[in-house]
């Protein structure tokens, strides 16, 4: 085969991933197509702004920290030619500027930089030497021995945005707002943490193949490079600034009948609030559906334990007011909340209520995690002007 021909099929393989990634969103119950995101699964009480200035909190441009409305794909299949697959990495990482597929949700997206976490997977049964103390009430459930495993903070090309919005958030990333307003949030549209394994890398001979506001500012066009983009010093002072609330330790895992529960939880840093201080996390969540059969998630229910000897319980319908079908052509579905301790640690666990179409139910457990703060950072950073 010669090389141009290649290229073509590359292409056309690019092509056709792509189109089978996107298109089953389509076909997510329409009921739900106009409803706005929410930012917590519980009554946290956390406004989420869209403020005309620039975001102390992150340093970003007030325009990129507007909440959008969720939309669904419309009927029809759009093939589009995004580039030509290259190999996967099986040893290393992808470098900042690669390009890729997700290959879950099948956005189009860019690498910023690394995340080297330890992944705590419960589906792996670790010697008794390994093991470690539960958390209190945890019920049975176990701690592994941690291995490194690498994530990426990438940019999520804005075109597709509305064609995920139905199985993952694409305002995940949020930050604290500044000591004037302890309630408030910043959400930076388009940022993603994505795993090593769910990279599908490609190449494009555009010099601007993904559709970001922070794309130009972040990144530079050098077509003497592999991948042929480098980082502008704003993205090295950014990550720098906002390291501490941006950063990704820990990923915690489990499955119970063939639905896999992954959790990353992120400290946001502490406020002061009627004389005491309120520590805050975000946390991450995917749900996965391994199996062939179609379930619903239908209840959560948390156990939120403070270093200060609280124990809290939450109960409530699905999760962020959404309660998501995973079947084997929508197998995953993510999202964000938040969650504030007035003690610097703690922990939480729990389990999904989930149905089966007969009508029948099991949980499915959610691993226990720690919520550690960073005692030597007391508030995030005044931001980052560009």
């Amino acid at each position: 085969m010669r090389v141009s021909d290649r290229a073509r099929a590359g292409k056309m393989a690019a092509c056709a991933l792509r189109r089978g990634l996107l298109s089953t969103v389509s076909n997510y119950n329409r009921k739900h197509a106009h409803r706005i995101l929410s930012v917590a699964d519980s009554s946290g009480g956390l406004e989420v702004y869209k403020p005309r200035l620039q975001c102390r909190a992150c340093g970003l441009p007030s325009g990129l920290q507007q909440r959008r409305f969720m939309s669904s794909r419309p009927e029809g299949k759009i093939l589009e030619t995004v580039g030509v697959f290259e190999a996967l990495k099986q040893h290393g990482k992808y470098e900042t500027g690669q390009l890729f597929l997700h290959s879950v949700f099948g956005y189009r997206g860019i690498v910023l930089f690394p995340w080297h976490a330890r992944l705590y997977d419960r589906d792996i049964t670790p010697p008794m030497s390994d093991s470690k103390p539960e958390p209190p009430g945890a019920h049975g459930s176990k701690e592994v021995k941690g291995k490194t495993h690498t994530y990426y903070q990438v940019l999520i090309d804005t075109r597709d945005c509305p064609h995920i919005s139905q199985r993952s958030q694409t305002e995940a990333v949020t930050f604290l707002a500044n000591h004037d307003d302890s309630r408030a949030l910043y959400a930076i549209p388009g940022l993603d943490y994505v795993s090593h394994e769910d990279i599908l890398p490609y190449n494009s001979t555009e010099q601007v193949p993904i559709q970001h506001e922070l794309f130009e500012r972040f990144l530079l066009h050098n077509p003497a490079k592999s991948p042929p983009f480098t980082a502008r010093d704003t993205l090295k002072a950014w990550q720098e600034k906002n390291h501490p609330w941006l950063e990704l330790s820990d990923v915690h895992r489990e499955t119970t009948e063939n639905i896999r529960v992954t959790v990353i939880p992120f400290y946001m840093g502490m406020r002061e609030a009627q004389n005491s201080h309120v520590y805050w996390w975000r946390y991450c969540i995917r749900l996965e559906n391994m199996g062939n059969e179609v379930v619903q998630l239908r209840e959560r229910h948390w156990r939120i334990f403070s270093l200060s000897g609280t124990l809290e319980t939450v109960r409530g319908r699905g999760v962020v007011g959404r309660e998501p079908v995973l079947s084997k052509e929508q197998p995953a579905f993510q999202y964000s909340s938040h969650v504030s301790l007035q003690a610097p640690s703690g922990h939480m666990w729990g389990t999904f209520r989930i149905e089966r179409t007969d009508g029948s139910h099991f949980d499915v457990r959610i691993p226990p995690f720690s919520l550690e703060s960073n005692k030597d950072d007391k508030a995030p950073p005044a931001g980052y002007t560009f």
